[in-house]
């Protein structure tokens, strides 16, 4: 079997598995062999509508078997893949759409009212809607890209500005898929429960490590803990991942959970920020039989550390040690290789290396950078700069110190607050806003806004409202609170530390 070199070629290297059961969405579902074909349906709808080598074709979908042939498609076709969280308002939609100058945008007739309030003004933008794609009985063409051509450009928040795309390449996509196979021991015997949006790269990193295993992914969006305990019941599931949000809903508001058993649940797996230890401790209770592995990555990046479940006892408040194929360290202010027990900036390197920010030189270079440690006469390479704060033990595990800036991350999404404080200045309601993350038990940082009032009359229900129109439920604030002035740093800067502080000191 030759190795994958393109994300599509994950389904074709498994020919002998056609009749194998590949996808399950609710009472849907399609084995491998629809599977390709189906892959090769939308390819060819690309194709005709125009896409050309490296072009980006946008995904607005739900969670859905249509989703998942259109992201395997864009490689099939030549292009690069934009996956949009179906959750986003058309504000988000259209900055991803512009900002990644989509060719190709597919989506389906129910969420037309979103796209067309998007792309107003975007002109240059094919629409395709799933209903219209119809099965073909000629194969669209070979590609042409090789591994290091783009692949995904995925969409993430910084701790300013509107989103960033994130490019990754066939190789990156590949070597994730690789590298979480071999540490999670995946094969076909295997059944995931994928609950977490494909524009997440750890949603979109299960389903291609089911794929190349010719596991079977199980896709649900649900409302209630109760579902997800019906789902892995229901289909056997073996594999779940989370973020902290999740395990806080299963643990604390799932009934179920406690009388259902779950015996083939054979693994969790934990990113998007930390566990309480509380949380933690009610999941090993309830889930005996399952191996809980902790996870820590950014999307620069996909994956940089995890702990091994035998090391909880031991480590509890630990974010891992290097996953396979990678070396991560921690980089002192003055350019030093951390000793154990001293912080420093942790720096990854490997093959999950992205290519960088799409059409951000300025901003790739500040978290691209060239090893800072091997001398260039040794060959060059380029390591990603986290950001984040870490402090490394004798035995090379790492724990998590803090944010170098000032990002808020909660449920597992990571939010911009300029993008929040834009949408509470559109309100009309304040003169001057700050959106901070204060500690939550349940989202790791619950979202907060402090705003300075336009007059006495502002209603900030009605304000909240109004943000609700312009930003998914995730991003909303929790509460708003009214102050006659934001405090400034002595260059005029707003001070988000003091407000973080304050509100902490008072219980906010």
């Amino acid at each position: 079997m030759t190795a994958p070199l393109l994300l599509h070629h994950l389904l074709e290297q498994n020919g002998a598995a056609a009749d194998r059961l590949a996808v399950i969405e609710g009472d849907r579902e399609c084995r491998y062999g629809q599977f390709r074909d189906r892959v090769a349906d939308y390819a060819a709808a690309f194709l005709d509508a125009g896409l050309k080598r490296g072009d980006r074709v946008a995904i607005f979908l739900p969670k859905s078997l249509e989703e998942c042939w259109a992201l395997f498609a864009a490689s099939r076709a030549d292009g690069a893949v934009v996956p949009a969280n179906p959750l986003l308002k058309a504000p988000q939609l259209r900055h991803i759409l512009a900002d990644a100058q989509a060719t190709i945008l597919l989506t389906s007739r129910a969420l037309l009212a979103t796209v067309d309030a998007a792309l107003a003004g975007l002109d240059d933008i094919a629409v395709l809607l799933v209903e219209d794609i119809a099965p073909r009985r000629a194969e669209p063409p070979p590609p042409a890209a090789i591994g290091e051509d783009l692949a995904a450009i995925l969409y993430t928040s910084g701790s300013t500005g509107r989103p960033k795309g994130v490019m990754l390449s066939h190789r990156n996509l590949l070597a994730g898929t690789r590298i979480v196979r071999t540490y999670l021991h995946i094969d076909a015997t295997d059944r995931i429960l994928s609950v977490l949006p494909f524009s997440f790269d750890y949603g979109l990193n299960q389903l291609l490590t089911a794929v190349e295993q010719a596991a079977v992914t199980v896709l649900l969006t649900f409302r209630l803990g109760d579902e997800i305990v019906a789902a892995i019941a229901r289909h056997a599931v073996t594999g779940l991942a989370g973020v902290p949000t999740l395990w806080a809903i299963l643990t604390r508001a799932t009934p179920s959970i406690a009388r259902t058993p779950l015996p083939t649940l054979r693994y969790i797996t934990n990113s998007g920020g930390a566990v309480p230890t509380a949380t933690l401790g009610r999941l090993r209770a309830l889930l005996p039989q399952s191996r809980i592995f902790l996870m820590y990555g950014l999307t620069e990046a996909f994956r940089s550390t995890y702990l091994p479940p035998e090391e909880l006892d031991r480590r509890p408040h630990s974010i891992g040690k290097a996953i396979p194929e990678c070396e991560v360290f921690a980089l002192t202010a003055d350019g030093r290789r951390a000793r154990p027990g001293e912080p420093g900036i942790l720096v990854h390197r490997g093959p999950t290396v992205s290519l960088g920010y799409w059409r951000r030189p300025a901003d790739t270079a500040q978290v691209l950078r060239p090893h800072p440690l091997r001398p260039p006469e040794r060959g060059g390479e380029t390591v990603c700069y986290s950001g984040d704060l870490v402090v490394a033990d004798e035995d090379g595990f790492f724990s998590f110190i803090g944010r170098e800036d000032m990002l808020i991350k909660t449920a597992g999404y990571r939010v911009s607050a300029t993008e929040i404080e834009e949408a509470a200045m559109a309100s009309g309601a304040f003169s001057q806003v700050a959106a901070i993350g204060l500690p939550d038990p349940l989202a790791g940082q619950r979202i907060h806004v402090v705003a300075v009032p336009l007059d006495t009359a502002t209603d900030t229900a009605a304000a909240l409202a109004a943000m609700a129109a312009l930003l998914p439920a995730y991003m909303l604030p929790r509460t708003i609170d009214l102050v006659p002035a934001l405090p400034t740093t002595p260059n005029g800067k707003l001070d988000y530390r003091a407000l973080v502080e304050e509100r902490r000191d008072h219980g906010h």
